[in-house]
């Protein structure tokens, strides 16, 4: 049995893998969809806890496959260095990734680390950066664009200050990079640097919500 970490990425919920699930279900996988909201002023370090609890729940003789979107592909990273023998594969969909000490404000241009300073300072209270709106993401279909208007969350700054911790066990464990065409930030790049094979998507970066059936056949490859 192949079972699916399926990891969200910042503002969102696991409710982002809605769409993908069913499909994953219905080829016999089994999914766990952490939620990285556990409130207050968590960093990086507690998302990857609490990946790594989901881990410690499936059973030894699965395959699991864990799956990282967009800021969770550092998270999953950090899980997995915590849990190499446990993950089969690792996935990142339009994932940042890099080595230990990477952060999002540090492979990001400047210019998107300062917006979320001065963010987070003119409207999130000095430590919560709000969402952007779903445009952003890429979503342009207006019902899917009010599905999500009304289930994005502000994300607390230090997600994307707080540099990862690896031991260097994660770069044992084969991974893919999914990433969306056209680029928004050079995630093929990241994962090529990790030594992933990449697959290369036509879809904005939310696009687990416009094109589910493209992410699933993906993460269902039998070499995977």
């Amino acid at each position: 049995m192949t079972t699916f970490v399926l990891v969200h990425g910042a503002w969102h919920g696991p409710w982002a893998w809605d769409r993908i699930v069913p499909l994953l279900h219905a080829a016999g996988a089994r999914t766990l969809t952490p939620d990285l909201n556990i409130g207050g002023d968590h960093g990086l370090h507690d998302h990857a806890k609490t990946v790594v609890a989901a881990l410690d729940t499936v059973p030894e003789d699965d395959e699991l496959v864990l799956v990282g979107h967009s800021y969770s592909g550092l998270v999953v990273r950090e899980a997995a260095d915590a849990r190499p023998d446990a993950v089969g594969h690792l996935v990142l969909v339009d994932g940042w990734a890099g080595p230990d000490g990477s952060s999002i404000v540090g492979l990001a241009p400047a210019a998107l680390g300062d917006a979320m300073r001065a963010a987070a300072e003119t409207r999130g209270d000095g430590w919560l950066v709000p969402a952007a709106p779903p445009t952003a993401y890429g979503i342009d279909d207006p019902d899917t664009a009010a599905w999500l208007a009304e289930r994005l969350l502000p994300q607390p700054l230090r997600t994307f200050t707080e540099p990862t911790r690896l031991s260097g066990a994660v770069d044992r464990i084969p991974g893919t990079a999914v990433f969306c065409r056209p680029q928004t930030y050079p995630f093929e790049q990241f994962g090529e640097a990790l030594g992933y094979r990449t697959r290369g998507l036509d879809g904005p970066h939310d696009i687990m919500l416009t094109d589910p059936e493209a992410v699933a056949r993906v993460l269902l490859e039998r070499e995977i």
